[in-house]
C-alpha cells in the first residue's frame, strides 16, 4: 500500500488531473499520470519483494537470570535487491529494536545486533518480527510479519551463597563448603524407571530402552543424607510488600543452585503440582523455570498443600522453608516435614524476629533473616557458622 509520500503524491496526481481539465494544459496531464504510474510501479515492487525476504534470529543466552542481558542477532536477506526494508523485533513485556537496511542485496544477508536487559524475572516472548519493503523512493510498503518466535527465559536473581547446614558425615572444620558425596547419587545400580524430562540422557540402558521401546533410566542409590527440600511459601499476606517476595523467590534460588552445585540432590516446591527434582542441569533449569515464573496467591492453605507433599515419602539431609514472616503454618509445615530432615533451615524475609522465630530456634531450627535489597550470601554463612557450634554429633 502507498506511505504517506505515495498518498501526498497520489494526491498532487489527483490535483494535476483536475487542472488539465480545467485548463487544458498537456504537461498537468504528464505530470499527473506520470506521478500515478510511479505509484502504481512502486506498490507492484514491494509486493514481489515483500514474500522473498527472509528472517533469522538468534538469541545468546536463551536463559539468563534477572538483571543479566542478552545478545540478539538479526539476519535479514533476500533472494532479489531491495532498496529499503525496515525490521522491528519485538520483546514482547520488555521493548522493542527497530532497524533500517537501506539496501539488501541478492542473498547477502544484512545482520544486526541489539541486547535485552533482562528484568524482572519471567518467561517472554521474542517475535515473530515485523517487516515492511520500500521502493526506493518510498512511494509504497507491504509487509508482515517473519521468523518464527522464540523463548527468553529469566530466571530470578542468585546470590553466592558459602557453607552448608550440617548433615550426617560432614564435619565443618574440613569440609565448610561442598558435601561429601556425589552429586548423581552412589554408584550402585538401584533399579531402572521409565524416562522423565530433565533426566540425564548419560543414565539412559539402551538395551532395556529397545527391548520395552522407551527410554529407561538406570537409577542409581542416593545417598539418603545428601537429599534436600526447598518449599517457597505463596502465601501474599506472608509477604509485607512486592519486594519481600521478590526476595524470597531470590533465596529459594540461591539455596537451590548452592546446594545443586555442592552436590545435594534438592528438591524445590513453588507452588506446583509435582516437585521438581534437581538432579542434572536439564532439571537445574526446569526448577528455575518454575521459579521464574512463581506469583503469590491471595488465598492458599499451606498446611494443605504440604501434606500432600508428605505423601510422597520424602526424607533426607536438609529441609529448607522460604517465606517472608513466620507464622502458626510455618510451625505446621516443620511439623510435618521437619522430623524427616536432619537439618531444618528457615529463610524469613523478615528485619527481626518474632515469636514463631524463636519457636523456631528451640527446636534446633536454624533462622536466616533477610530484607529486600540485601545479599542473602552473608547472613546465610553467618547462620550455617553459628549453627556449627550448637550441631550435634548426629
Amino acid at each position: 500500500m502507498p506511505t504517506i509520500r505515495g498518498w501526498a503524491a497520489l494526491g498532487v496526481a489527483l490535483a494535476l488531473l483536475v487542472l488539465w481539465f480545467g485548463f487544458g494544459e498537456e504537461l498537468l496531464l504528464g505530470v499527473g499520470a506520470f506521478l500515478l504510474l510511479a505509484v502504481g510501479a512502486a506498490v507492484l515492487v514491494v509486493r514481489q519483494g515483500a514474500p522473498r525476504v527472509g528472517f533469522h534470529r538468534r538469541i545468546a543466552p536463551l536463559q539468563v537470570h534477572d538483571g543479566d542481558r542478552a545478545i540478539v542477532e538479526v539476519s535479514l536477506s533476500s533472494a532479489r535487491r531491495l532498496s529499503q526494508a525496515v525490521v522491528e523485533d519485538v520483546v514482547h513485556g520488555l521493548g522493542a529494536a527497530r532497524f533500517v537496511a537501506d539496501r539488501v542485496d541478492d542473498d547477502v544477508p544484512v545482520v544486526a545486533r541489539y541486547e535485552i536487559l533482562c528484568r524482572p524475572r519471567g518467561v517472554y516472548r521474542v517475535g515473530p518480527a515485523s517487516i515492511l519493503v520500500r521502493d526506493p523512493f518510498a512511494l509504497a510498503e507491504s509487509g508482515g510479519l517473519a521468523g518464527k518466535a522464540d523463548r527468553l527465559v529469566v530466571f530470578p536473581a542468585v546470590d553466592d551463597l558459602q557453607s552448608l547446614p550440617i548433615v550426617r558425615g560432614q564435619d565443618p572444620t574440613v569440609n565448610t563448603s561442598r558435601a561429601n558425596f556425589s552429586q548423581t547419587g552412589g554408584e550402585d545400580f538401584f533399579t531402572l524407571r521409565e524416562y522423565q524430562q530433565g533426566d540425564d540422557l548419560r543414565r539412559v540402558h539402551w538395551p532395556s530402552s529397545a527391548k520395552r521401546d522407551e527410554l529407561m533410566i538406570r537409577q542409581l542409590e542416593m545417598p539418603w543424607q545428601s537429599r534436600a527440600l526447598i518449599v517457597l511459601d505463596p502465601r501474599r499476606a506472608q509477604y509485607p510488600s512486592s519486594d519481600a517476595f521478590e526476595h524470597a523467590v531470590r533465596g529459594a534460588a540461591s539455596v537451590t543452585r548452592h546446594l545443586f552445585q555442592a552436590g545435594f540432590a534438592p528438591s524445590l516446591w513453588a507452588n506446583t503440582r509435582d516437585l521438581v527434582n534437581v538432579g542434572s542441569v536439564e532439571a537445574y533449569a526446569m526448577a528455575m523455570e518454575q521459579l521464574a515464573t512463581v506469583q503469590p496467591e491471595a488465598r492458599f492453605d499451606l498446611k494443605t498443600a504440604v501434606s500432600r507433599l508428605r505423601r510422597n515419602g520424602l526424607a533426607g539431609g536438609a529441609l529448607v522453608l522460604v517465606t517472608g514472616v513466620p507464622d502458626d503454618a510455618a510451625i505446621a509445615v516443620y511439623r510435618m516435614l521437619g522430623r524427616d530432615y536432619l537439618r531444618t533451615v528457615v529463610l524469613a524475609v523478615t528485619a527481626r524476629e518474632n515469636e514463631t522465630m524463636l519457636a523456631f530456634q528451640r527446636a534446633g531450627v536454624i533462622n536466616v533473616l533477610g530484607t529486600p535489597g540485601a545479599s542473602w550470601g552473608p547472613v546465610w554463612q553467618e547462620a550455617m557458622e553459628r549453627s556449627w557450634s550448637t550441631a550435634t554429633a548426629g
